[in-house]
């Protein structure tokens, strides 16, 4: 999992890079065109023509890549991606909850254990969805939806996989 999120985190990091450099290549080959595009951009945003063009030349003037990296790319400092940071959090998050379940595995008999992990870990998928929906502020009843059927989703998959090819217990 972390893997996998710090190889995706990773090529989004080097498509911000390419789109950096190549912006860079456009200011320096075209400022009065670059100068045109950014005020477009906060025209389109409500602000009146005057003004725009004025907030685009401080802005310009200030820190011209990061106004065109913020504001045409909508790549910031806060918000460019970090791999490392992200498979760091990958990596904790599926090791807490793959304990739950674990947990689950020491403490029902062999002849409850299929059902009793499926429907508990459901269980907990629902309640990280909650958990997490509260944390973000978003709408719990969604989250907790999504992570659920996904998860019964990827079971029922994996399920199926392992009927079809004679491994499933």
């Amino acid at each position: 999992m972390a893997a996998g999120e710090y190889v995706s985190v990773s090529s989004q990091a080097d498509t911000e890079r390419a789109d950096l450099t190549r912006e860079s290549k456009e200011l320096a080959a075209d400022p009065v065109q670059e100068h045109a595009e950014l005020k477009g951009i906060y025209v389109a945003r409500g602000l009146d023509a005057t003004l725009a063009s004025s907030v685009a030349t401080q802005l310009m003037q200030h820190d011209a890549l990061g106004a065109h990296a913020r504001d045409e790319l909508g790549i910031s400092d806060t918000l460019a991606a970090q791999p490392v940071q992200a498979a760091m959090a990958s990596a904790a998050t599926f090791a807490v909850g793959a304990a739950l379940p674990l947990l689950i595995t020491l403490l029902l008999p062999v002849s409850k254990l299929m059902w009793g992990l499926a429907g508990s870990s459901l269980l907990f998928l629902a309640l990280l969805g909650l958990m997490a929906a509260r944390a973000g502020g978003a709408p719990a009843i969604a989250s907790v939806t999504r992570v659920t059927f996904w998860g019964a989703l990827a079971m029922a998959l994996t399920a199926g996989v392992g009927a079809l090819f004679g491994v499933a217990a």
